[in-house]
């Protein structure tokens, strides 16, 4: 028989969600979000869950991101399903932020995408010396969704440009530094942990197993992140970071080279309006048109063909290059879609 993909449990009044993918390090797909997103409404309202708790199965990671194979296909054959799949990944993502009590994520191994979607909007998130956290959709041609702009636009200073434009890993130190988690614990310390909150307090679980964070290099790095990435355009970016004479900085800037031009010209614009709005909610609903507009583009299903299908790791984006990108070529994913809009922030 074929396993569940999510299972859920109860024990002593710990409502347990176990992404259940582990050969796929738990991507997330819409048939898991039709089953998480009913089930974390019900726990909401059941007295006897005082907590839920999210893990994966597995050793590899809490969940790799969103099933992109599907989506690859999907965009080429002008299907609808993605667009079902992200209206209401959306919305869970936004109930996952609002969740009324203890939201208990384990951000362990590979945590990116749609994996930082279910985990890092909750109140408790946890991570591990194996935790490898980040938002790596400029290099499939997409932008970071699920919220991702407005957990990035809120990292102190610059971190959260720096981690969208360049797709950088985050470790423990850094996920914490950026404001993506909140706890250190070993991965050594997850087994009785998970077992303390069934048994007492939350507050007693996380003082007996967690540990000091450790130093995140991502932090120390805030000078010249901070100083390179404020300005106003992806290439006044890349010219700041490949003229600075330090070499993590020229780094990035080829990192960022390499990415899609529209994508991330799209995704500075979106991380700089994810700044100035007053809800999640509202990020959520701009990503929702960013992300349709980035479903009908040459460079989402080619991102995804070189990087995942074909894994010739060599897109040939189109535009090909950030001065061949135009203003309407980005202001074509900011449009209202109208009767389609998600509309969270109208029903928040």
């Amino acid at each position: 028989m074929t396993e569940p993909e999510v299972l859920f449990d109860v024990r002593g009044g710990v409502g347990r969600i176990t992404l259940n993918r582990p050969k796929a390090i738990n991507a997330l797909n819409h048939a898991m979000v039709q089953q998480i997103a009913p089930q974390l409404d019900a726990w909401a309202a059941d007295d006897d869950i005082d907590l839920v708790l999210l893990v994966g199965a597995g050793e590899r990671g809490l969940c790799a991101g969103g099933d992109i194979v599907s989506i690859y296909h999907d965009a080429k054959e002008g299907g609808s399903s993605t667009k079902d799949f992200w209206r209401e990944e959306y919305i869970l993502n936004a109930a996952i932020a609002r969740f009324s009590k203890p939201y208990v994520a384990i951000m362990d191994g590979v945590v990116m995408g749609g994996g930082v979607g279910l985990s890092a909007h909750g109140n408790t998130r946890i991570v591990t010396e194996r935790s490898k956290i980040a938002m790596p959709e400029v290099g499939i041609g997409f932008i970071p969704d699920v919220g991702g702009t407005y957990l990035l636009s809120r990292s102190p200073g610059e971190l959260g440009t720096h981690l969208g434009l360049t797709t950088a890993r985050m470790d423990a130190g850094d996920a914490i530094a950026a404001g993506f988690a909140d706890h250190y614990m070993p991965s050594g310390n997850l087994e009785k942990f998970c077992e303390a909150l069934e048994t007492g307090l939350l507050s007693d679980a996380l003082a007996e197993f967690t540990e000091e964070a450790p130093e995140s290099t991502l932090d120390a790095a805030r000078s010249w992140i901070d100083r390179f990435y404020s300005a106003d355009t992806v290439e006044e970016i890349v010219d700041g970071l490949r003229g600075s004479g330090i070499e993590d900085a020229e780094k990035a800037a080829s990192d960022i080279e390499s990415k899609s031009p529209v994508s991330l010209k799209v995704t500075l614009k979106s991380l700089r309006r994810a700044a100035a709005a007053s809800s999640l909610e509202q990020v959520l609903d701009e990503e929702y048109r960013v992300s349709l507009a980035s479903l009908d583009s040459h460079d989402l299903v080619e991102g995804i063909r070189a990087q995942v299908v074909e894994k010739d790791r060599n897109p040939k984006w189109s535009p090909a290059t950030l001065a061949d990108v135009t203003e309407a070529d980005v202001d074509r994913y900011f449009e209202s879609l109208g009767d389609s809009e998600l509309g969270l922030e109208k029903n928040a």
